[in-house]
């Protein structure tokens, strides 16, 4: 178990969880509030969100004007926080038991601090009937033991970017959907143009893309009691899979030292065919390399013989020593509510966790001058109806990704066999403090 504070800033996954979705409405760091003191009677309710301003700073000034005008007795005091700079910041807040009443983190970092019953506990305070006007996958990104303690907010699912002149100098028409696939198309793509299909990282704090990737595969992470569930023929086949790949050098050898943003870099240079990442990533590509955005085109998330699809989440949760819980939850539900999701999803071009704000024709009619965004947008929300939270809410997650990750890297280099790095793997995880 993880119970010194010292441990907290080895959490790499704190970022990359939410990766895909920093990419969609990162902007200039910066804090602000609606500043002012409540008048006599009120309740103030501090809300807490990260990096979301300047790009977004009309839309949360008239969503809180919209919500104070609405229930006079509140006052929303909004605070935005750099994503960096989250972390310390609501972990020392915790600690000090001064957090905000409303925060916006993602699942796997709320997760650490809802296993020392930090949060608020939701399903006590929100009826099952508006529970139900979330996706049912994504709600349950934000619980831990059966117990809510997050409400879903925006959100994205990877899909694949590709480079459609290296497919056509492979000889390649389609894209790959399963890793089946992607292993045939790597080999045809490296023995035909010399480059790599894909850069996909196995450094231990990086990416959890590899982690996913073995489930999609069918293999178990933990069983229900947290215990190894992944020395299993399913388990082995996953290890097997990567381990094949880099022996017949259809990875680059940066893999085991170099993290997602290589990736990026050897899509954007022309080095990669394939890049998992978001649809807003296509903006970065037009701007960063418009010679590469010409020929890349989109298409859904590559998955395995399961059919799984995993999405990126971020959530609002509420202290449990907030001192006006019923206004926070409120205020958590209105920010989150139909109306709200669609019109910020529409502005930051990221995916609502409501029904009902999904069935909008944003999200399921191409205009006639659909661009790239526009049709990879349409994938997105087509594999949001399956996807999920692929990596389970635990507090040692980021423990079991690099105890994974260590061994599968040795049997990658020749230094294990497949076999034995599975069960080393299990036995660390069995064995850790």
């Amino acid at each position: 178990m993880r119970v010194r504070i010292n441990r907290w800033k080895r959490f790499g996954l704190f970022v990359l969880s939410g990766l895909l979705l920093s990419w969609a409405i990162a902007c200039t760091p910066g804090t602000g509030s609606n500043s002012g003191q409540p008048a006599s009677g009120t309740s103030e309710v501090e809300f807490w969100t990260m990096q979301l301003q300047p790009q977004f700073t009309d839309y949360f000034n008239s969503l809180i004007a919209t919500f104070e005008s609405e229930n006079p007795d509140i006052k929303v005091r909004w605070v935005d926080v750099p994503w960096s700079a989250m972390e310390s910041k609501i972990l020392a807040a915790v600690s000090a038991k001064t957090a905000p009443d409303v925060v916006n983190l993602n699942p796997n970092f709320a997760t650490l601090l809802a296993s020392r019953n930090a949060w608020l506990t939701l399903d006590d305070q929100i009826p099952n009937e508006i529970r139900q006007q979330y996706l049912p996958n994504i709600w349950k990104a934000s619980t831990l033991n059966g117990t809510s303690f997050g409400i879903p907010w925006y959100l994205t699912t990877r899909i694949s970017i590709y480079n459609t002149q290296l497919f056509k100098e492979a000889g390649i028409d389609q894209p790959p959907s399963t890793y089946a696939e992607l292993a045939q198309v790597a080999q045809q793509i490296r023995d035909r143009t010399g480059k790599y299909a894909l850069f996909v990282t196995f450094v231990p704090g990086d990416s959890s893309e590899v982690l996913e990737s073995m489930v999609q595969m069918g293999m178990q992470l933990v069983d229900e009691q947290g215990k190894a569930a992944f020395n299993t023929p399913e388990g082995r086949a996953a290890f097997q899979y990567w381990v094949d790949l880099y022996e017949k050098g259809l990875l680059p050898r940066e893999v085991l030292t170099q993290g997602h943003r290589q990736a990026v870099q050897l899509y954007q240079a022309g080095e990669i065919a394939i890049l998992g990442s978001g649809p807003q990533f296509f903006k970065t590509i037009a701007e960063n390399a418009p010679s590469i955005a010409a020929v890349s085109a989109a298409a859904p998330q590559i998955t395995g013989e399961t059919g799984k699809k995993t999405a990126a989440v971020m959530n609002l949760v509420v202290p449990r020593d907030t001192d006006v819980p019923e206004a926070a939850v409120k205020f958590a539900l209105f920010v989150t509510n139909d109306q709200n999701q669609l019109s910020f999803a529409k502005d930051a071009n990221v995916l609502p966790s409501t029904l009902q704000a999904l069935q909008d024709t944003h999200f399921q009619t191409l205009p006639a001058d659909a661009s790239q965004i526009d049709r990879a947008r349409m994938i997105s929300a087509e594999d949001l109806k399956t996807a999920e939270a692929l990596i389970p809410a635990m507090e040692d997650i980021q423990q079991l990704q690099r105890i994974i990750y260590d061994n599968l890297q040795g049997a990658m280099l020749g230094q294990q066999s497949v076999d034995q790095a599975v069960t080393n793997a299990a036995q660390q995880w069995e064995a850790r403090n």
